[in-house]
């Protein structure tokens, strides 16, 4: 099978301790380009969700949100510090007695003081977390995979259906080529017949005539190599898996076959089906820049 690389994907995990949600959607970009956004407490694992992720996608441009709720009600705890306080107090009595006031601290007062007391975090369960968030991450890239393999298949009945086409204008030009140095034969035969008036033609030099003719207009070759591109293309189609470079190396190489081969044409039957390759081709080449 083969995959587009526009998707998306969501997942959302949530246990007695916290709840994690993923959603990530991709569009198409030469290399995998992946942007996090995530809470800061998450930032630790940003290399492992990179890695989980390869695992999923080869290339494309991967937006990635995660929402993280924490359901634990003990994970901030107050701290006093005994030290700080001891100071205050010490700092206290000594004012106190250098300017004769009275020392009327009070428990209340003191507990204001910057520092006597703080807001602590408890150790951050990394194992736990990460096991939420890799079963959430990978629920949400499974789901893109889906998209992508839909769309991937869908892009593949397309391509397939217009590569035929082309394949049915290859096949018409090939039975038009001899029919139109036919055709150039007769109509150089009967001008020089009509400029003659009732002369003998020559015949040699008629031939040679014809044959420098066809040897400007012969596009064989280019028809033989464009019919290869075209059934390679098919059979990788089949094959899938990431095959986007080497489709879009291959479209490259048809393009510049239709080219010369509208260049050589000499007759209009001829360059409009070329048109129609060159318009083909391009269809083709666009819809091979969204398959991984």
């Amino acid at each position: 099978m083969i995959k587009s690389m526009t998707g998306f994907g969501r997942c959302e995990i949530s246990e007695a301790e916290r709840k994690i949600t993923v959603e990530m959607k991709s569009v198409n970009h030469r290399y995998l380009d992946v942007s996090i956004k995530m809470p800061k407490k998450l930032n630790f694992f940003e290399a492992s969700i990179r890695s989980v992720l390869k695992e999923y996608i080869q290339r494309g441009k991967v937006d990635l949100f995660i929402t993280y709720e924490d359901f634990t009600e003990n994970n901030v705890t107050i701290k006093y510090n005994r030290d700080i306080a001891g100071e205050y107090m010490q700092y206290l009595k000594q004012m106190a007695e250098d300017f004769s006031l009275d020392n009327d601290i009070r428990v209340s007062s003191l507990s204001r003081f910057p520092e006597v007391f703080s807001m602590e975090e408890q150790a951050i369960d990394e194992e736990g977390i990460w096991k939420t968030l890799e079963k959430a991450l990978r629920g949400a890239a499974e789901g893109l995979s889906q998209t992508r393999i839909t769309e991937g298949e869908n892009l593949k009945e397309d391509l397939i259906s217009k590569l035929d086409g082309m394949l049915e204008s290859v096949a018409f030009i090939e039975e038009r080529s001899p029919v139109i140095i036919a055709e150039y034969r007769q109509t150089l035969k009967d001008k020089v017949k009509e400029l003659l008036e009732d002369a003998q033609v020559d015949e040699n030099r008629l031939l040679m005539e014809v044959t420098i003719f066809a040897d400007k207009v012969c596009v064989d070759e280019e028809l033989v190599r464009l019919r290869s591109h075209i059934e390679t293309t098919k059979k990788t189609l089949s094959e899938g898996g990431s095959i986007g470079r080497k489709l879009d190396f291959i479209a490259q190489e048809m393009n510049r076959e239709a080219n010369t081969i509208l260049s050589k044409a000499n007759d209009l039957e001829t360059s409009d089906r070329a048109i129609e390759l060159k318009t083909e081709i391009e269809k083709v080449r666009e819809q091979i820049q969204n398959i991984e």
